[in-house]
């Protein structure tokens, strides 16, 4: 919410391009962050994380070989490269963070700090 601020987003057409990044002004920074989303009616899912500290990441199988989730020069900045969008895609995606015990999409669930979202459109 407050300590995360998110950018990026917007429409492109099936098999384009899209970039988000996300930035924790949390003190002492997380040591986890990520990115869910949820389209229209749909159940939210999680879509990438990455340890900040090992670089660990752990991806959705449905973005696995699309997405790529890396560090951007500081900490608590990420960036979520999205290649070869699809339709299915569409939806508001948040951005996570936290410090669990081990940092994956399943641990970051049960995080305290979200973003607000940002759409991502993909028409086919």
């Amino acid at each position: 919410q407050g300590q995360l601020t998110e950018s990026g987003g917007g429409s492109v057409e099936a098999g384009g391009s899209l970039r988000l990044s996300c930035q924790s002004s949390a003190s002492p920074p997380p040591n986890c962050m990520g990115w869910f989303r949820q389209a229209p009616e749909k159940r939210r899912e999680g879509v990438a994380s990455i340890a900040l500290i090992a670089d660990y990441v752990d991806y959705s199988a449905s973005v696995r070989g699309r997405f790529n989730v890396s560090r951007d020069g500081a900490q608590a900045r990420i960036v979520l490269q999205m290649n070869s969008l699809k339709p299915e895609d569409t939806g508001t995606y948040y951005c996570v963070a936290g410090s669990p015990m081990r940092c994956t999409l399943e641990s970051l669930w049960s995080a305290r700090n979200w973003g607000q979202g940002t759409q991502v459109t993909v028409s086919s």
